[in-house]
């Protein structure tokens, strides 16, 4: 497994460029991302990004800095998506 030093943000617009390099469109979201369904952690949970990415006719959200799925996302804002 390789281990990446980063916040939510850098992994969204690494991930949003590599899908624009593929041509894939993707675009940048943020929001705020509770603590729903996960293990408690010492640090409440907060303002979060995470991106989307336009596959199939409708776009699927994915969250680069979590490596698994997350409920409860309230999204504050959304960017341009563009290939």
């Amino acid at each position: 497994m390789i281990k990446a030093w980063g916040v939510c943000r850098d992994f969204a617009h690494l991930a949003i460029a590599l899908c624009r390099c593929m041509n894939i469109p993707a675009r940048y979201c943020t929001g705020y991302l509770g603590d729903i369904g996960v293990p408690a952690v010492p640090d409440p949970m907060d303002f979060s990004v995470w991106f989307e990415a336009y596959l199939g006719g409708r776009w699927y959200t994915f969250g680069a800095r979590h490596n698994q799925p997350r409920i409860g996302r309230i999204l504050m804002a959304r960017g341009r998506g563009r290939s």
